[in-house]
Parts: C-alpha cells; sequence; structure tokens
C-alpha cells in the first residue's frame, strides 16, 4: 500500500489498521449500548426518559470532541488525540460496568461518546495526509465501512449473547476488545503531517471554511446525515407491524453499506465524489419511497436501494472535503462530521412530532392498532423522502459546479494564470 512520497519510513498500513479498530470501537458502543438498554432499565429501575438521556450523552460527547480534536489536531497531534481516546473509551466502559447508577451511566456514555468523537477527528485527517487522490479516497471509503461493518457484527453478538441469557456487563466487556487492538497499533507510530501548508493554520483552515463551496457542503451534510441517521432511527418501530423483520432490515442495511464501502475506491474513481454523492441521493430517495409504501418481503428489496444509497454519503462527504477543500484542514473535516451529527439530534424530535401527527390523523380515520402504527409510520417516512429528494437538487448543482471549476482550472493553468479557489 503507498503513501504520498513525503511520508517515507511511515507505517501507513498499521494506522490505517488501528483506525478501523478504534472505528469498531465506535460501532460496538452503539450497537451492543444500545442492545442492552431493556437490560438496564429493568436492573436499575430507568424510566424510558432516563434511557434517552443516557442515549443522548452518546451524541453529545461525539460532535463535541470533533470539534475540539479538528482544532487542536495540528497543534498536539492526532497521536495525542488517540491517546486521549483510549483513555475516554476505557474509563468509560469500566464505568459502565461497575457504576450502577443513573449518573454514573450518563458520565460514562459521555466518556465513550467523547472518545468516538476523538476517533473521527484523529484518523480521518491521518488518511487524507497519508494517502494521495483516488487512493486516499478508496482508504476512506474502507475506513468508513467500519462503521455499519461493526454496527452489523456488534448487533449479531449483542442479540445472541442476550437470547443466551449472557449478562450486559459481559456484552460491554466486547467493546473492550477492539479498544485494546487499537491502542496496541498506534503504540510508538509516527502520525503523518499536513500535505498542504495553509492546513496546518487556523487562518488558513478558516479562510478555507468561509468559502461559497464549504458553506454549501455544510448545508448538503445537515441533509445527509438526517437521510442516513433519520430512517434507521423509526425504520425498524415501523417496519414491526409490517411483516418484516426490523433486525433482518438492520443487518442488511449495515451489511451492504459495509461491502458497498470497501469498494467505494473505485466508484469514486469512476464517477469523481460528486457523481457517487448524486447517484446514492438518488438510491437513498427511492428507498425511503419504498421503505414508505412496502411490506413484508418488498420491504427488503427497500432495504437494499436504501443501503446503497446512503453507503456513500458520509465517507465522501468527508471525502470531498479533504480532496476538494485541502486547506480547511482536520478542522474542516472535524466540522463537516460535526454538522451531520448536530443534523441528527436537531431533527429527531422533528421526526417524533410528525409521528404523533400522522398518528392523530390516522385515528381520526377509524385505524387502530399495528394498522394505525405503521399507517402512521408509513407516512412519516414518506416525509422524510424530501430530505434525499432535495439532495438530487444539491448534488447535481454540485456537479455541474465542481466540473465547472475544473474546466476553469485547466484553462488559467494552460495560460499560466493564478488558480483561484472553489
Amino acid at each position: 500500500m503507498e503513501t504520498t512520497g513525503n511520508r517515507a519510513g511511515l507505517n501507513a498500513n498499521r494506522l490505517f489498521y488501528g483506525s478501523c479498530f478504534a472505528l469498531i470501537t465506535t460501532a460496538f458502543s452503539f450497537s451492543i449500548r444500545a442492545g442492552i438498554l431493556p437490560q438496564l432499565g429493568e436492573e436499575l429501575s430507568l424510566t424510558a426518559e432516563q434511557l434517552g438521556f443516557i442515549n443522548s450523552m452518546w451524541f453529545l460527547g461525539f460532535p463535541l470532541s470533533m470539534v475540539v480534536g479538528g482544532l487542536i489536531y495540528h497543534k498536539v497531534g492526532g497521536k495525542a488525540i488517540m491517546q486521549f481516546a483510549f483513555f475516554a473509551h476505557a474509563l468509560g466502559i469500566i464505568l459502565t460496568i461497575y457504576s450502577g447508577s443513573y449518573t454514573g451511566l450518563l458520565i460514562s456514555t459521555l466518556l465513550i461518546g467523547l472518545g468516538n468523537g476523538c476517533t473521527e477527528a484523529a484518523c480521518n485527517p491521518m488518511i487524507a495526509d497519508a494517502y494521495q487522490g483516488n487512493r486516499m479516497s478508496r482508504m476512506m471509503n474502507r475506513f468508513h465501512m467500519w462503521f455499519p461493518g461493526g454496527i452489523m457484527i456488534g448487533s449479531l453478538l449483542s442479540d445472541f449473547m442476550t437470547t443466551s441469557s449472557i449478562s450486559w456487563e459481559t456484552q460491554i466487556w466486547l467493546i473492550m476488545v477492539p479498544t485494546l487492538i487499537y491502542a496496541y497499533m498506534f503504540f510508538g507510530q509516527s502520525w503523518p503531517k499536513a500535505k498542504v501548508d495553509e492546513a496546518a493554520t487556523l487562518t488558513g483552515n478558516l479562510k478555507a471554511m468561509i468559502s461559497p463551496l464549504f458553506l454549501f457542503m455544510v448545508i448538503c451534510m445537515s441533509l445527509t446525515a438526517i437521510s442516513e441517521f433519520g430512517p434507521q432511527q423509526w425504520v425498524g418501530l415501523i417496519l414491526a407491524k409490517s411483516g418484516a423483520k426490523p433486525m433482518w432490515i438492520l443487518a442488511l442495511t449495515t451489511g451492504l453499506m459495509a461491502v458497498a464501502r470497501y469498494f467505494g475506491g473505485d466508484v469514486v474513481k469512476k464517477f469523481d465524489q460528486t457523481g457517487v454523492l448524486l447517484g446514492s441521493a438518488v438510491l437513498a430517495t427511492v428507498g425511503i419511497f419504498l421503505f414508505s409504501t412496502q411490506t413484508g418481503a418488498m420491504a427488503y428489496v427497500a432495504a437494499v436501494f436504501f443501503a446503497l444509497g446512503i453507503a456513500y454519503f458520509w465517507p465522501n462527504m468527508i471525502g470531498f472535503i479533504a480532496d476538494k477543500i485541502p486547506k480547511s484542514g482536520a478542522l474542516g473535516m472535524s466540522i463537516i462530521g460535526a454538522v451531520g451529527m448536530f443534523s441528527s439530534s436537531i431533527f429527531q424530535p422533528i421526526i417524533g412530532g410528525w409521528i404523533d401527527s400522522d398518528k392523530a390523523e390516522a385515528a381520526a380515520q377509524g385505524l387502530t392498532g399495528d394498522e394505525l402504527e405503521l399507517v402512521a409510520g408509513q407516512d412519516t417516512l414518506g416525509t422524510m423522502v424530501s430530505f434525499p429528494a432535495i439532495l438530487i437538487v444539491l448534488f447535481a448543482i454540485l456537479w455541474f459546479w465542481v466540473k465547472n471549476r475544473k474546466s476553469t482550472d485547466a484553462a488559467d493553468a494552460s495560460s499560466n494564470q493564478p488558480v483561484t479557489d472553489y
């Protein structure tokens, strides 16, 4: 596996694989903690509201540490950020197991969220700096494949252990396995320096981030994130009334996402990030529309379209920033990722309000029981189709924008004129 020319002696393989295990830690913390919530609620006598606040700590810590990590990445280095990530992950895991209280679980979940955000803040710019061109896109997609891949593995392990009456404490210890592996992989390794000098300065980062293209991508990221996490959060509850098995839908979706991301570099090489993002928006729109109209076996067909649609959103939004706006540096990649998480958090209560409204409307039509839940849920999914549908328009604009920019840059280069920023 090649590295860039000025990275001689850098063990890019080891850093990359360490990053993958760190992201598996993030995925395990997402899926296994979700799987043990019923046991936690029962054993510690926690209300659903308290469990909701515990979950919210995961989403709070994630973007918080992403932004801070992006700000200090070129000051303290990715290695130091990952050392903190290990501390936060390990302490959060141990505190989850031994705290035995609501307050302790709030703190432990926040710590794990902070560790997860540090992983994104450190590993995304490391991959962007260690690889060039299409290889960078390929490795970025293969890195991010381990989030859905890890969720699939963690969900299946948690489901098996729960049905086998294995304690939730033992399940939490599983998260420590990839944590220890990534700590070992990173130990003693040097990290790459920024490809672009301006990327290592806060002034250069901020200047690049107030460009029209970056601000446009911020808007797109808010919609790509909710297109992915919005339906995923609610589709299991809705489809439980449709004849489909939610766990099978989850496994199919995350499994296909992992496979798609593995081959993401080849897809980007052929269509560029802009073409991939546009095609993804189309597939995601079709997938969510099918979710909103189909039941039974057709729900699995919908899951295929949905998975292939959302698979390339997150890694290629990050990759686009690294490739097309490199002067934004680690901070730019962290801000984009944080926007995605904040968007998901903001839209969740809005989607909940849509469900309540659709339930009231269905009840007014005389529907009850499972039929009411299904009709109301599918109506809400029908509303959520608007997210990727808007993205089709935005990514079409982006495709022409970048294509025109390349033509202009080529003309400027041939005439020895200075090339302007996006």
